[in-house]
């Protein structure tokens, strides 16, 4: 498992762990059951505080999408359909929120942006 931490990102650090662990599982990169790096492990791989790492697999845990067994170690837990959904849709909307106020931005109309989203619509389907 590879995590890449950016100390020039506003965004913290835990954060940034959380959210790439989070990408993982939600691509299945990482499957129920696959074990997550000690952290101790991750901590030393990557540079920082162990107390970092473990802010970020309790706020995974805390989303369900991990599970620690006391001196095993953390673990991918049971996929929730409905939970990954949410997740993809949230992620999707952000994505597109983005994409379209970048697009007002720049001075595309509605019109032009929505022509847009049908032709990689279409492409995509």
């Amino acid at each position: 498992m590879k995590i890449m931490i950016q100390s020039s990102s506003m965004v913290p650090i835990y954060e940034q762990i959380v959210e790439q662990i989070k990408a993982l599982i939600l691509n299945g990169t990482l499957k129920e059951n696959d074990a997550l790096p000690s952290v101790r492990s991750l901590s030393k791989d990557l540079r920082i505080s162990a107390l970092t790492v473990k802010k970020a697999y309790d706020f995974l845990e805390e989303e369900g999408l991990t599970v620690t067994v006391h001196g095993k170690g953390t673990y991918v837990a049971h996929p929730d359909s409905s939970r990954l959904l949410e997740e993809y849709q949230k992620e999707i909307e952000e994505t597109l929120d983005t994409a379209f106020r970048k697009g007002k931005q720049y001075g595309l109309s509605r019109e032009e942006l929505t022509e847009m989203a049908e032709l990689i619509l279409d492409d995509v389907f």
